[in-house]
This record gives structure tokens, sequence and C-alpha cells, in this order.
């Protein structure tokens, strides 16, 4: 980790990371395009309903995995080898009794939860179905989340790929024999998702009981520990944050859409379906990026702590490019086939195609600076200064787009809330280049105080 060529480690975690988080995406889309091409747009409307869900199982995995992941990659740059391990282990048990927790929780209140996420009374019955099953399967995503980044802090980035995709290939196969052959329809979609998720956790487990490298499972370090937890929960909470607000983003947008697309000529169902199918490619964009990030924070954690300053600026700057190019690719496929992207998703009513294709390619403008936002936001929390990271991470969703949500559509109705997003992405862009010019420009500092020392 502190002498490989930074571009060979690179592509050692990220690639798998990328994988990882393209899969995790693949869930929801695929549920979304066969739901869409089977049950139609009121089946789009009840999956982007029953979304908020999948954002906050990520926070919490995230939370606990990648915070975990920090403190146990920091503490083996220390070679404080038995700190790792606990945090590794508490890690887990955490993981474990949070995920039973979210699952109860919405189970007892499944109802009231699919109207506060923006349901219509046509949609209620479909997001109900839908979301009472992909509840028992939250608490295997969570923990495969988490485990995962500790599995590639471990040193097995690939072994954590392969976790996710069996479970995806498991949902990619059984999601159309559910639908098609069963008629099962969107339950049977959504029980394929969380029996594939079961699948996973069940093979991240076998990692730490079996194939683990540096992490023994120790039954008297998995009951969580309050001051480790908070440690861990202090340097996870920038991706977590980060996917609170993905959450809140969305249902405020789920809400925004259904009352101003009522005032409108499109009615409530269009617009909320609509954010449905965007939404889902805004989440597959972003797995790039966000794989990128994550699989950079090994690497940042262990060179920073191992006081590498070069290596950690060379990483910075190879991740930032890699997410720069990927962000460029992405912005010109939505510029240029929007509707084709739309297509996918089987729902061919004009209307319904007329305000989804210009929702993708207004509210989808900046995403060519939209990769600085996950590196940055990763970068912080990876060098143990999460504060900067939260305020990355709280900067598109919740200080800026939020409100822009919220005050446009006073003034410009349905079209204020379009426009919404890319006044919001390029704010958080400026943010984001801001903070990391001038974290770079601190450790350029040390490394001079370093030399002078030696």
């Amino acid at each position: 980790m502190g002498t490989e060529k930074i571009r060979k480690l690179m592509l050692q975690f990220a690639i798998p990371a990328v994988v990882s988080h393209l899969v995790n995406a693949s869930y929801n889309l695929i549920d979304q395009v066969l739901i869409g091409n089977s049950v139609g747009m009121l089946g789009i409307a009840a999956t982007n309903v029953a979304f908020p869900l999948t954002p906050i199982s990520a926070a919490v995995g995230y939370l606990l995995g990648t915070g975990g992941a920090a403190n146990f990659s920091l503490r083996l740059g220390e070679n404080e080898k038995e700190a790792a391990n606990r945090y590794a282990c508490n890690t887990l048990g955490t993981l474990t009794l949070t995920g039973a927790a979210i699952m109860t929780a919405v189970l007892l209140f499944a109802g009231p939860l699919v109207m506060a996420f923006g349901s219509t009374v046509t949609v209620k019955p479909l997001a109900l179905t839908y979301t009472k099953i992909i509840a028992v399967g939250i608490p295997f995503s969570i923990f495969t989340i988490g485990s995962n980044a500790l599995i590639r802090a471990d040193g097995s980035p690939r072994y954590a790929m392969v976790c996710t995709l069996v479970g995806a290939a498991f949902n990619l196969i059984g999601d159309p024999i559910a639908v098609f052959v069963f008629g099962w329809g969107i339950a049977g979609v959504a029980w394929m998702t969380t029996i594939s998720q079961i699948l996973t956790a069940g093979i991240s487990v076998f990692y730490f009981l079996k194939k683990a490298k540096s992490i023994t499972v120790k039954r008297e370090q998995l009951w969580p520990k309050l001051q480790l937890t908070l440690k861990t929960c202090a340097l996870g909470l920038t991706p977590c944050i980060n996917q609170l607000g993905v959450t809140a983003l969305q249902i405020t947008l789920n809400n925004v859409m259904r009352h101003y697309g009522a005032l409108s000529a499109f009615g409530s169902d269009i617009p909320l379906s609509s954010v449905g199918a965007v939404s889902k490619l805004d989440v597959l964009f972003m797995s790039f990026t966000t794989g990128i990030a994550q699989g950079c924070q090994p690497i940042l954690g262990f060179n920073y702590g191992a006081k590498r300053y070069d290596r950690v600026k060379k990483t910075m700057r190879l991740a930032i490019t890699t997410a720069s190019l990927i962000s460029a690719a992405a912005f010109l496929v939505i510029q240029i086939f929007p509707r084709s992207l739309m297509l996918i998703f089987g729902e061919s009513d004009p209307l319904y195609l007329e305000f989804a294709v210009r929702f993708l390619r207004i509210f989808m403008f900046m995403t060519f600076v939209r990769g600085l936002q996950p590196v940055a936001a990763i970068f912080f929390p990876s060098i143990g200064k999460a504060t900067r990271g939260l305020w990355i991470a709280l900067s598109r969703q919740v200080i800026f787009i939020i409100p822009l949500l919220l005050v446009l559509p006073l003034f410009f109705g349905l079209s204020g809330a379009v426009y919404a997003g890319p006044l919001a992405d390029f704010a958080a862009a400026c943010v984001s280049s801001t903070l990391i010019v001038r974290e770079i420009r601190n450790m350029t500092a040390m490394q001079k105080a370093q030399a002078s020392m030696s």
C-alpha cells in the first residue's frame, strides 16, 4: 500500500469498488425496467416511492463500513494491528444490529412511510407491496455494503466485487423469471431482489470467518462498544450524510413533483414516474465516481497515516482526473440519447416521454462537474478530517438543491424544480474544488516541513 505504483493500486481497488456500486445500483435499475415494462407507469412510480429505503440502507452501511474501514486502515498504517481488529469486529456487530432495527421500523410503519415518500393514492397499493418485501432485505443490504468496505481495506477488493456480482447475477436471472414466467409482477421482483441481498451477505460472512487476511473475528469484540462506534461514525459520517442527503432530496423531489405536477398539464403520476426513471440513471452514473472514490479510501488512509503525503496527492490527482472523464462521458450520453434512455423503462406514452426527456436533459445538465464531490467527500474522512468531508456531503443534497426545490417552484412552477438540479451541481462543485485545493496546499507545506527536519 505504501510502495506499489499508485495507478496499479487504483486499478486494484477502484475497479472492484466500481463494480460493487454498479451491482448495488443495478438492483433498483433492473427492478424499475422490468416493472416499467410489465406493470407500466404506476409501477415505475411505486418503486420510486420505495427508493428512499435504498439510500437509507446505504447511509447506514457507509456510516459504519466506511468509518470502520478508515479506522482499520489508519491503525494498520500505524502498525497497531490489534486496535485495527477491534474496529473491524465492532463494525460487523454494529452493522448486524442496526440493520435488524431498521427493518423492524419499516415493516411497522410502511403505510405512513410511502405517503411521506411522495406516493399518490393510485400508486400506494403497489408501493406498499414493494416496500414491505424490500424491507426484509434491508439488514442484509446494510451488512453487505458495510462489510464490503472492510473487505477492500483488508486487501481483498476482488472478493468484495464477487460478493455483489453473485447477488446481481441472481437478481438479473431471477427478476425476468418472476415477472414473465410466473407472472408474480411487482411482488416477484421485490422478492428476487431481497433473496439476492441475503445471498451476498452470506458470502461476506464467509469471508470474515474463512478468508480474512488481517481480521480475526472474536466473539467478545463483535458486541458494539460505544467508544469504538462513535469513532467509527465520526469517519463514516461524510458518505452517510451524503446518502441521507440523497434520501431527503428524493423525498422532497417526489413531493414537489406530486404537488406541482397536479397543477400542470402532466398531472401528478407522470412527473413522479419520471423522477423514478431519472433517479435510477443518476444512481447508475454515480456508481462509477463513488466507486472510484471509495476505492481510493484504503490508499489515502494508509499513506496519510504513514505520512506519505506525496502518494496521497498522486492518488487524489488520478482520482479526480478519472472521475471527471467519466462525468464528461455521462454528460454526452445524457444529452445525445435522452429519449432512448427513457424508453428503456418501457413507457412510451407521448406526454410521459415529453416531460421525462426534458427533465433528464435539464436536471442532469451539470453532470460533467459532479465527479468532484464524491472524491472530495471520501478524501477528507480517509485522512481523518471528517468535518470538511461532512460539509462537502451536505453541499449538493441539503445546502443547495433542497432549498432550490422548495423556492424555485413558487415562482416557476414545475419548471423551477427541473432547473434546481444544475444550479445545485455547479455550486457543490465550487465548494468541493475549493476545499480540495486548500488541503493539497496544506500537505505540500507538511512535506516541506518533513524535508527540512530530515
